[in-house]
């Protein structure tokens, strides 16, 4: 028994954890984080309606970094977790570093991985990390002069510097489209100071794939692999989005790939960035295009992807305490991961409107139904609620997330449950992991 005004946790030494961020993915690391039985208190600042049940919600912007830092201070928080990619580019975790607050993410410096595709792409020509061949431009006129002295000329992909919420990126088929790209980035100005250079590189072809990996610094230990669905519309038609859907592990990547990804690619940027004085501590995206001459870097991420983290959440057998701590401490090699055989698949339910500007406010039915199906998680990206109902908030308004025996089953689940849940405009792939299924069928 807990003696009277001494919370439960502090008599048994348990921990408080603070998870920054509000969407499904921090959803996912939530519900992850809750089945540990070394948590007692359990944050998310500043969270989401569906986080409500697992966690304690704190009333604090991703982007206030100071204040984050006083909450976590104030209540002796023993271990926080950084979701978002926009706190981790205003500082938060030197400024909790500062402090002597224990904090999973990376540096403002080593960050610059993913907030400066300038940068990156640099850094990966200097540490000789497979990429695309690219350019620099800082305005119109040099923008268009790259692409006349281009000797492979369509398709071409521009790329603004900054941050852009996955929407600063074009793949323009012709002239016409690059000039457009041109002119929205460097002349109208879209996306404000993200774009004051721009990366135009080689369209390159293959299969996309995520590779996930954490590092204390100097090791680096793998995570199961993803393959995620970018396009709107099924058949990857239509607009580019942050993320539709996606399954684990990639049926593309085997064990040659995995080898050489690691080899060539992760193993070499968690070394450079440690002589260039940004050792990262964290947990690393890259996204891969799995060309005809192997591996190549279409980006890296400094934290997890959005609907990776649903995936790899509900895969990972370990508890996931033992291995943040066990980064931050450059302990990696202490440490090894238990995964369930089991395949995941995620479909993203998306509000009418999206990428644009979504439609909200409009009645969701059936999460209770859908999360009670064998096998499912639900999680909440963009919902809030209003009499006693939730109601869409976003773009992307939840993550239909599950395991099964197979891509069949876990796609089948996961159909299921997405059809259970209803609101007007509702909109998802109804193709997510179907090459995976049409692949292992054909096989066996």
């Amino acid at each position: 028994m807990a003696r009277r005004g001494i919370p439960r946790s502090f008599l048994l030494g348990l921990m408080k954890v603070l998870v920054v961020g509000s969407g499904a993915r921090e959803h996912a690391l939530v519900w992850k984080l809750r089945h540990s039985p070394l948590i007692g208190e359990l944050y998310c600042a500043p969270g989401n309606v569906g986080m409500a049940k697992s966690a304690d919600r704190v009333p604090i912007d991703t982007s206030s970094i100071v204040e984050l830092a006083d909450f976590a201070a104030s209540i002796k928080i023993d271990l926080t977790v950084v979701g978002p990619e926009l706190p981790l580019s205003l500082g938060l975790v030197d400024e909790f570093q500062k402090r002597d607050l224990p904090i999973f993410g990376a540096t403002k410096a080593s960050a610059e991985i993913e907030t400066s595709k300038v940068f990156a792409k640099e850094f990966m020509t200097k540490h000789k990390i497979p990429t695309a061949h690219f350019d620099v431009a800082g305005t119109a006129e040099a923008a268009r002069a790259i692409l006349k002295r281009r000797k492979k000329a369509y398709p071409v992909v521009l790329k603004v510097d900054g941050l852009a919420g996955g929407k600063g990126v074009v793949v323009a088929r012709d002239k016409k489209e690059a000039d457009e790209a041109i002119e929205t980035m460097l002349v109208e100005r879209r996306f404000g100071s993200a774009g004051d250079r721009i990366v135009i590189e080689d369209c390159l072809e293959g299969l996309e794939a995520s590779f996930f990996a954490l590092s204390d610094g100097q090791r680096v230990l793998p995570l199961v692999t993803c393959q995620d669905y970018k396009r709107l519309n099924d058949g990857d038609e239509g607009p580019n989005t942050g993320g539709m859907g996606g399954y684990s592990p990639s049926i593309h990547i085997d064990a040659d790939a995995f080898r050489v990804i690691m080899d060539s690619i992760l193993i070499p940027t968690i070394a450079g960035l440690a002589a260039e004085g940004r050792p990262y501590r964290g947990v690393l995206y890259a996204g891969l295009m799995l060309t005809k001459a192997g591996p190549r870097v279409l980006e890296f991420n400094a934290r997890f992807g959005d609907p990776e983290a649903e995936l790899i959440a509900v895969r990972m057998k370990s508890d996931l305490v033992p291995v943040l701590q066990a980064t931050l401490a450059g302990r990696l090699d202490e440490v090894s991961i238990e995964w369930l055989k089991a395949r995941s698949v995620c479909v993203v339910l998306a509000a009418p409107g999206y990428p644009g500007e979504p439609k909200i406010d409009t009645p969701i039915t059936g999460i209770d139904a859908a999360a009670a199906m064998d096998g499912v998680e639900v999680f909440h990206a963009g919902t809030n609620v209003k009499d006693g109902k939730f109601v869409t908030a976003g773009g992307r308004v939840l993550s239909v997330t599950a395991v099964g025996a197979s891509f069949a089953e876990a796609a089948q689940r996961c159909r299921a449950a997405a059809d259970a849940i209803q609101f007007d405009g509702r909109h998802f792939r109804t193709d997510i992991a179907r090459d995976a299924v049409e692949a292992l069928s054909h096989k066996s």
